[in-house]
């Protein structure tokens, strides 16, 4: 499904950075450009963790209208990791807003569905300690702690997405576990076991 109509002016080979200056601007054709380049795969991981299309189909629009609104703040020059930060973010709120709505309609008391545990990882790497320390960390470091332990993505996939080396991805990971770990530390300690789930 296309958000938007064909439009030329923009080259295939454009970065993702350039378009994403050209959305700044008000280049409704650069954001096109954009949909076409990431839309695909960012549908396919939303199915893979929310079996409604409809929702799926919302979430995905309201991804583009983030990145319409607030382009000028990206840093760096892909957009890849920072597209699935902002879908993840608005699945989260797509799948509470359903809740509420749920619970809204009931005429009589049951139990709220426990929420999987996808959906508890989620909602602690926005709002809990793990979000607040996530915040800490570089957002390069960030975006590969999200592409791997979030998405689940292998090396390779992660390195594909954020289109920087293997070899780079390792050690970012490394890095962001360490700063990670470090940053929660410093918001208070607990005796839970690391959230990343082993060692750096």
């Amino acid at each position: 499904m296309r958000l938007f109509r064909p439009v030329r002016g923009h080259r295939e080979d454009a970065t993702d950075a350039a378009l994403l200056r050209a959305v700044a601007d008000g280049d409704s054709a650069a954001l096109a450009a954009l949909y076409d380049r990431h839309a695909g795969w960012l549908h396919t991981r939303l199915t893979r963790r929310c079996g409604d299309p409809e929702v799926v189909r919302e979430v995905l629009q309201d991804t583009f209208v983030t990145v319409w609104r607030s382009a000028a703040g990206h840093r760096g020059t892909e957009a890849g990791g920072w597209l699935w930060t902002i879908a993840a973010r608005r699945l989260v709120d797509a799948r509470r807003a359903g809740e509420r709505a749920l619970r809204a309609e009931r005429t009589e008391y049951a139990p709220p569905p426990a929420p999987s545990a996808e959906e508890r990882v989620l909602a602690g790497l926005e709002y809990g300690d793990v979000g607040t320390a996530l915040d800490r960390i570089s957002p390069e470091l960030r975006e590969v702690l999200r592409a791997t332990v979030v998405d689940g993505l292998t090396t390779r996939e992660t390195a594909r997405l954020l289109g920087i080396p293997e070899g780079t991805v390792k050690t970012r990971a490394m890095r962001a576990r360490a700063e990670l770990r470090a940053a929660l530390a410093h918001l208070g300690p607990s005796g839970d076991p690391s959230p990343l789930g082993g060692p750096a």
